[in-house]
C-alpha cells in the first residue's frame, strides 16, 4: 500500500528520476520529462491557489485529453482542491445539473467539442457571465460558481484564459505551495465522479488520494509495467479508464504517458508505432477499429506487449487479435466501477487466453471479493451466481450530499454492493452473468436508462416511457425507448430525437424507437423490461 497523495506521489517521481519522460503528446511535438511535468503542475497549482481556491473546494474540468487536462489532475492534487470530471458528451442540462449539484465554485474548459460549442452552453445555463468581471461570478442558477477557465487562444468575456492561472502561480511562494500539499491527507476526497443509478440523476463518486494512487499502483502490477515501459492512452481521461488505469498506473510506477486527445485508430497504431510503446488501453471497440483497418499489416507493433481492454465483454476472435497480430501477448482484462476506485478484479499478464475471455480476473491485491445471495450478505459457495461484493481500501468515501445512496452502496461492514451478478470459480477468478440493474453498456460507456427516461417524460406528448438495452454488433448494446403517447397525440421517431439533441449526450439518445399502447406488467403491476427486450428481439430490424 502507497500511503501517500497524488501530489506527493509524482514530487517522487521527478526526484528519483527526473529526465525520464512522463509525457509526450506525439501528434504536437510535446514531450515533457518527470521534473518539467512536476513543475507546470507546482505552478498551476499556485495559480489555482491565487484564485482563492482552498483545500476541499470543487474544480470542475470539462474537456477532452489535453495536456492542460493533465497539468489540471496533478495540480489539484497537489493544493487540495477537488477535481470534479466532466462527460465530454455532456450537453446544457446535464452540465447545469453537475455543476449544481456539485457545488463547483471553478469550471476549466474547451472552447468546442466536435462541432458543440461548450463555451455557448455555459453562457446559455449563465448567462450572467458574459457581464462578469473574471473571478467575480454571480450565478442565480449557480451559486457557488465563481471561476471560468477556458482552454484555447480567444478570449471570452467573465473568463480567465489557462495561461492567465500560470502567470498568476508566479505570486505564489514555492513554501506556500509546499505548506498546502504537506496539509493534504491521503484519506482527503481528491477526484469526484458523476455515475448514474437505476434511480435518480447521477451521483457524486468521492474518491480519496488512496483510493486511486493505490487502485493505479495495483493496476501497475498486474500489467507487469514499470518505469521502461511507455503507454498509449486513447481513453478518455475522464473517465477512470484513463485518469487511473492510466494516467496514475503510470505516474505510480514512473511510466511514459503517451496520451492521444481524441481516439483515432490510425493515429493510435502510428503513435504505439512512432513512440515505440510497449502498452496500449482500449475497449473492445476501439482495438475491433484498430485491428480492421485496411493498413494494419503496415504498422510496426513490434515493441507491444501490455496494456487493459475494459469497458465490456471481449470476443475471444479479438483477444486472439490483439494479442498474435498486435503482439499484446500480456494484454489484461481490467473489471469494476467508478464506486471503486474503479477496478476490483483483473486477470495477470500470463493468464491463458480463455480466462482473459470468459472471466474479468481475479481481486487486486489488498482487495476483498465475495459472491452474495441477492438481496442479502450471505456468502454463497464457487460456482453458484449472486452478487458481487467488494470491500477494501478501494472503496468510495461515498456519493456527495448522498448518505442514502451511500447507505445503500456500502454496507455496515464496508462491503459495497455492486449490483453485477457473477459467479466465482475456486481460483477466485469471476465471470460476470448479469446485472441486477437494468444498465446499458454501450461502446464501453454506462448508460442508465431511468435518466433517459426522466428525461423523455419532460416531452408534452410522453404518457410513459421505458428504455431497455438491445444488443447491437458494433457496441455491444444500443438504446431503445419504448414510448406510450398521451390520449390523442400522434409523434414519429425523428421527432422524440430532436427534442433530445443538444440535451442530453449523443450516445444516450434511443437509436430504436417504439410507440405502444401498453407495457407488458406482473400480476402486481410491475413492467417486464425483460419481455420488452424480447419483443425488440422479435422484431427483425427495429424501427429508428
Amino acid at each position: 500500500m502507497l500511503h501517500t497523495t497524488v501530489g506527493d506521489l509524482l514530487e517522487e517521481k521527478a526526484r528519483i528520476q527526473p529526465d525520464i519522460e512522463a509525457v509526450v503528446y506525439a501528434d504536437r511535438g510535446l514531450r515533457w520529462s518527470y521534473h518539467e511535468f512536476n513543475q507546470l503542475c507546482r505552478q498551476a497549482a499556485k495559480g489555482f491557489m491565487k484564485l482563492g481556491i482552498n483545500k476541499g473546494d470543487h474544480i470542475a474540468i470539462w474537456a477532452s485529453n489535453t495536456p492542460e487536462w493533465l497539468v489540471s489532475q496533478f495540480s489539484t492534487g497537489k493544493m487540495g482542491a477537488v477535481l470534479v470530471t466532466v462527460n465530454t458528451n455532456y450537453r446544457s442540462a446535464e452540465l447545469e445539473y453537475l455543476l449544481r449539484q456539485s457545488d463547483s465554485q471553478t469550471i476549466i474548459l474547451m472552447e468546442e467539442f466536435r462541432g458543440a460549442s461548450y463555451i455557448d452552453m455555459l453562457y446559455e445555463i449563465c448567462p450572467e457571465l458574459k457581464s462578469s468581471e473574471p473571478g467575480e461570478l454571480k450565478s442565480a442558477k449557480l451559486p457557488f460558481l465563481k471561476n471560468v477557465i477556458v482552454l484555447g487562444d480567444n478570449s471570452y468575456p467573465g473568463t480567465y484564459s489557462w495561461e492567465d492561472i500560470m502567470e498568476k502561480g508566479k505570486e505564489v511562494e514555492e513554501n506556500d505551495l509546499d505548506e498546502r500539499l504537506s496539509s493534504l491527507s491521503p484519506h482527503d476526497v481528491i477526484n469526484m465522479q458523476y455515475t448514474s443509478g437505476t434511480t435518480g440523476f447521477p451521483k457524486g463518486v468521492m474518491l480519496t488520494h488512496s483510493n486511486i494512487v493505490n487502485n493505479g499502483y495495483n493496476i501497475a502490477g498486474c500489467m507487469r509495467l514499470g518505469n521502461e515501459d511507455r503507454l498509449c492512452i486513447p481513453v478518455p481521461f475522464f473517465h477512470c479508464f484513463g485518469c487511473v488505469l492510466g494516467v496514475l498506473a503510470c505516474v505510480s510506477v514512473g511510466a511514459t504517458m503517451v496520451p492521444l486527445q481524441e481516439f483515432d485508430p490510425r493515429l493510435v497504431l502510428k503513435t504505439v508505432q512512432d513512440e515505440k510503446c510497449t502498452g496500449l488501453h482500449g475497449v473492445p471497440t476501439m482495438f475491433i477499429s484498430e485491428l480492421n483497418l485496411p493498413d494494419f499489416d503496415q504498422y510496426d507493433l513490434s515493441h507491444l506487449r501490455t496494456g487493459i481492454m475494459a469497458g465490456s465483454n471481449c470476443p475471444i476472435e479479438v483477444m486472439k487479435g490483439v494479442m498474435d497480430k498486435m503482439g499484446a501477448d500480456e494484454i489484461t482484462i481490467a473489471y469494476g466501477q467508478t464506486e471503486s476506485s474503479p477496478v476490483i478484479t483483473q486477470t495477470r499478464t500470463h493468464d491463458p487466453i480463455e480466462l482473459k475471455v470468459e472471466t474479468v480476473g481475479k481481486s487486486l491485491p489488498n482487495v476483498e471479493v465475495k459472491i452474495v445471495e441477492p438481496g442479502s450478505n450471505r456468502e454463497i459457495p464457487c460456482g453458484v451466481q449472486g452478487e458481487l461484493c467488494t470491500r477494501g481500501y478501494h472503496v468510495m468515501k461515498g456519493y456527495y450530499k448522498n448518505e442514502e445512496a451511500t447507505r445503500l452502496a456500502i454496507d455496515d461492514e464496508g462491503w459495497l454492493h455492486t449490483g453485477d451478478l457473477a459467479v466465482m470459480d475456486e481460483h477466485g477468478y469471476c465471470r460476470i452473468t448479469g446485472r441486477l440493474k437494468d444498465m446499458i453498456i454501450r461502446g464501453g460507456e454506462n448508460i442508465y436508462p431511468r435518466e433517459i427516461e426522466e428525461f423523455l417524460y419532460s416531452h408534452p406528448k410522453v404518457l410513459d416511457v421505458q428504455v431497455i438495452g438491445i444488443p447491437d454488433e458494433v457496441y455491444g448494446e444500443e438504446v431503445m425507448a419504448w414510448i406510450i403517447l398521451k390520449e390523442g397525440q400522434t409523434a414519429t421517431s425523428e421527432e422524440i430525437r430532436e427534442y433530445c439533441t443538444g440535451k442530453i449526450s449523443r450516445h444516450k439518445i434511443p437509436r430504436y424507437i417504439e410507440f405502444t399502447d401498453a407495457y407488458p406488467m406482473t400480476a402486481s403491476g410491475k413492467i417486464q423490461k425483460f419481455r420488452l427486450r424480447e419483443q425488440a428481439k422479435q422484431t427483425a430490424i427495429p424501427k429508428k
